[in-house]
């Protein structure tokens, strides 16, 4: 099938002065020739990650960017600290260089020591990793990147985007237990909280734009943190804060299957400029505009957020031009931390996001929470859409305009050039590997599945039948499945109307330029 319908042109990206596109040499933004696979779980994708550093040789470069880092997070089992793991790499030989987000305070539920302990233990073997807080206000490096380059070996050449940190929780499987070794989350959530997240794994030539996305924040001249306290504390630590340079950047690795893939990314109007992106970046908003306006049967969708209402009405629109089209969404139960400050402001954010989208759709919209067999919620964490079997993203980005136009952002959207339009492929295999998990039947019994009125049927019927069993004192063997149906916690009109303002102020701010938030375009 034909990329070019689904995915942005240069022009369309809005941002000429990143090196993403014209790299190229042949006008297109996005390459041919890859192999994606989706690792779905964060121990699945630990345990990939491990393999492929510990495969790096002297010469080899490892680059990665993190939002949180905890160096003491097993990849794989006891003796694969992820901090010990990185600095052994360094130790023999391979270049090793990383950018994670400087963070705020522990006692706010952030990662500033871990953060800091983990480039701590990279520095010191030898490798570079830098506290990057090169942000707008109030806002946070949220890319989670990690770029793997052979010397002399490119065939084994691999990127890894999504929304999966190398931090605490994360380390979940299908089973949905949590990682023992978890970070403090709301009191529902349990002592491991069950975490369902997706990060995708990239080989062929589109590993080199995620490279040069890595490298372009890397060469950013601006001071990685310009507040006083912080620059005093750097200063008294003696720790590094400027970025050495990286070796020139190998060809791109061969060509290699059948996925077009294009790298998009989400960066703020902010003072001092960025170099490559000195209006911003929202090319994973225009992205997603496109895609939509050719989305005809099925929107599927797993978020960790889905807040916004603005979000929300870029999806209410498909749902107003397309009268066939259904849109399926899996999230969180609860958000993440206890406390009014915390519940009521999503609560609010989520009730008129899922009210823009009800309005449009009506019964076509259907909202999912899921919980493991012990009844335990199961934090959602993944941000994946996939529309209509064909166009895929997977990233860290979320459904709220902080993702679309606030912090930085980092995506893959993926089409099978091999599968015609809606006949499946990649797009349709994630598809209905995720509904065999959320309804707890094997992938052989989901071909019945691939039509969007059963898929949605089965999502419904699962749901309730979850729904029923609780309604009636869990009488009987519990149903099959995790999926709930999602209900946003009502909201008092006094209540709503503090709590939309600290959503909008705090949670959910707006990084366009000013002429583009009076316009209303991204």
């Amino acid at each position: 099938m034909q990329a070019t319908e689904w995915f942005l042109t240069p022009t369309e990206r809005g941002n000429p002065a990143t090196v993403v596109d014209t790299r190229h040499g042949d006008g297109a933004a996005y390459t041919l020739g890859n192999d994606v696979a989706a690792l779905v779980h964060g121990r699945v994708y630990f345990q990939a990650l491990y393999e492929v550093i510990e495969g790096l040789r002297g010469g080899d470069l490892l680059l990665f960017t993190d939002w949180r880092g905890d160096p003491d997070q097993l990849l794989a089992g006891p003796g694969t600290e992820v901090g010990e793991v990185l600095a052994a790499a360094a130790r023999r030989g391979v270049v090793v260089r990383g950018l994670v987000w400087r963070s705020h305070w522990d006692r706010f539920r952030f990662s500033g020591t871990e953060n800091r302990q983990l480039d701590a233990d990279i520095d010191a073997a030898g490798g570079l990793c830098l506290r990057d807080m090169r942000v707008r206000v109030g806002g946070s490096h949220h890319q989670k990147l990690v770029v793997a380059r052979h010397r002399e070996r490119p065939q084994l050449d691999v990127a890894f985007v999504g929304g999966i940190d190398i931090g605490h929780s994360r380390g979940d499987d299908d089973q949905h237990d949590g990682d023992p070794q978890a970070q403090p989350m709301a009191a529902v959530y349990g002592p491991t909280p069950p975490w369902h997240d997706v990060q995708a794994a990239i080989r062929g030539p589109a590993v080199g734009d995620v490279e040069a996305t890595f490298r372009e924040r890397w060469d950013d001249p601006a001071a990685i943190s310009r507040h006083p306290v912080g620059v005093l504390a750097d200063w008294a630590r003696r720790d590094r804060r400027r970025a050495d340079r990286l070796p020139d950047q190998l060809p791109d690795p061969p060509p290699c299957g059948t996925h077009a893939v294009q790298i998009l990314r989400t960066y703020p109007y902010r003072r001092p400029s960025y170099p490559f992106a000195p209006a911003g970046e929202r090319s994973i908003a225009l992205a997603y505009r496109k895609a939509l306006t050719n989305a005809q049967q099925l929107i599927y969708v797993e978020d960790q957020y889905l807040w916004s209402a603005q979000i929300a009405e870029q999806f209410a629109e498909a749902l107003r031009r397309a009268p066939q089209l259904r849109l399926v969404a899996v999230v969180p139960r609860y958000p993440d931390q206890d406390g009014a400050l915390s519940l009521a402001p999503s609560a609010a954010g989520q009730g008129q996001a899922l009210e823009v989208l009800l309005q449009a759709g009506g019964e076509r919209v259907t909202v999912y929470n899921l919980e493991n067999a012990a009844g335990t919620p199961i934090y959602v964490h993944a941000k994946v859409c996939i529309i209509d079997d064909t166009w895929v993203n997977i990233g860290s980005d979320n459904f709220n305009q902080r993702s679309w136009t606030h912090d930085s952002e980092l995506a893959c959207a993926i089409i099978d050039t091999a599968a015609g339009s809606g006949s499946g492929g990649f797009a349709r295999t994630l598809r209905l590997q995720l509904a065999a998990e959320h309804l707890e039947s094997d992938t052989s019994g989901t071909a019945q599945l691939i039509d969007p009125a059963p898929f949605s049927a089965a999502f419904a019927r699962a749901a309730a039948e979850l729904d029923r069993w609780y309604d009636t004192g869990q009488t009987g063997a519990r149903p099959p499945g995790r999926l709930r149906r999602h209900d946003p916690p009502r909201l008092a009109p006094a209540t709503r109307l503090w709590a939309g303002q600290v959503y909008r102020t705090f949670f959910d701010p707006d990084g366009r330029p000013t002429s583009l938030r009076r316009a209303g375009r991204h």
